[in-house]
């Protein structure tokens, strides 16, 4: 072997060899950085507030993905791939929003919906903390300082080391969650952990999915439990949806029996209502959608099914920007309440200008509970 290809085969080796130590090393990075949030996890509530609900009285209570402030119309997600009718298959472009002045944007048009609507309560997702996707802005602390009159409590729900996909623009670190803003008094405020795909490498790359319990006493005895909810998209088979919802059922079930009053609301990443095909596109069905009805609920649980359900969606294709009557749009937000309450919903259009999600607004009131009657003496 002459002197030449032996300084080749060196070269080459070496480059090989540093290749595999660097990619060695990311990987581990990744799996030491990986972790759990324990189920049962209490969270700290902010700037409490004093006031206590009341049955028979009128309230509001809004569930609102924000996209984490990347999703203006011309924005689509590399994770999220569909097929147009014609067959031709789509993939969304981008890892991170476009720019901080996008985020920004986003985020205060999200807040001026939260203000213009004014609920009582607020129950919002994918709400970044700190995110290289969202140009490390703090939505979480923006949304608060701009509505002082809720407390507020925070889950994380999406806690990841750099990742360094998609190569053209990495996704980044990531601490996101659910964000809950309360005008009434609150005496416990648990994050619940979600079953999820523990699979390798998926559960490096998927978000540590959860849902917020949140305690408010009613005057005269007896609670509303106010539920945040965020369940997983990407499961392929829907075992992963299933465990979750079964595990939320469970949870209905058992405050129901104590007698309490139950709201869940969020994304529920499943189409509500027999709305899957029920709006115009030029996408099939994506393949990630899953049909929710009240036959997955407990007994004395349903969907609130919006007085517009179709003709306002409530989630559009990320596969590509969003052009009405060319995405794929759904109901995948809403809420889901206890027979001991009265409610009515509307979906929100919002034209997608802010998100890839439209925020929906729910009316309610807690039916007084039933007076015992006295056994007659003698």
């Amino acid at each position: 072997m002459n002197k030449v290809v032996k300084r080749i085969l060196i070269t080459v080796l070496s480059i090989v060899a540093l290749l595999a130590l660097v990619v060695g090393g990311y990987v581990l990075y990744i799996v030491l950085q990986y972790s759990r949030i324990p189920d049962f996890t209490p969270l700290t509530v902010e700037n409490q507030q004093q006031a206590q609900m009341q049955a028979g009285q009128p309230y509001t209570a809004l569930t609102y993905n924000i996209g984490f402030g990347a999703y203006n119309t011309d924005f689509s997600f590399f994770m999220d791939s569909g097929v147009m009718n014609d067959g031709t298959e789509v993939t969304g472009a981008h890892a991170r929003a476009q720019s901080a002045q996008i985020v920004q944007t986003n985020t205060q048009g999200a807040i001026a919906q939260l203000a213009a609507l004014n609920p009582d309560f607020c129950l919002l997702q994918e709400v970044d903390v700190k995110a290289t996707r969202s140009w490390e802005i703090d939505q979480s602390e923006a949304i608060t300082t701009a509505l002082p009159g809720y407390s507020s409590a925070y889950a994380s729900n999406f806690h990841s080391a750099y990742l360094a996909y998609p190569f053209h623009e990495p996704h980044g670190a990531v601490e996101a969650g659910l964000l809950t803003l309360s005008r009434y008094n609150n005496t416990s405020t648990v994050r619940r952990s979600y079953p999820v795909d523990n699979s390798f490498p998926t559960k490096f790359f998927d978000l540590d999915r959860c849902f917020v319990v949140q305690r408010l006493p009613v005057e005269g005895g007896g609670e509303l439990v106010l539920i945040n909810s965020h369940m997983s998209a990407y499961d392929e088979g829907g075992l992963i949806r299933a465990a979750q919802l079964e595990m939320l059922a469970n949870t209905l079930q058992e405050e129901r029996a104590k007698g309490n009053w139950v709201i869940v609301g969020g994304d529920f990443n499943h189409a509500l209502g027999g709305t899957a095909q029920a709006f115009p596109s030029q996408q099939q069905v994506p393949s990630w959608v899953s049909v929710f009805n009240d036959a997955d609920l407990p007994e004395g649980f349903s969907v609130v099914l919006a007085n517009n359900l179709t003709s306002v969606s409530t989630c559009r294709s990320s596969d590509l920007p969003y052009v009405k009557g060319v995405n794929y749009e759904v109901v995948v937000d809403g809420f889901i309440v206890s027979d001991n309450i009265t409610a009515t919903a509307s979906n929100i259009d919002t034209s997608y200008e802010f998100s890839d999600h439209n925020p929906v607004l729910l009316q309610f009131s807690l039916n007084p509970p039933t007076p015992v009657e006295e056994a007659p003496a003698g």
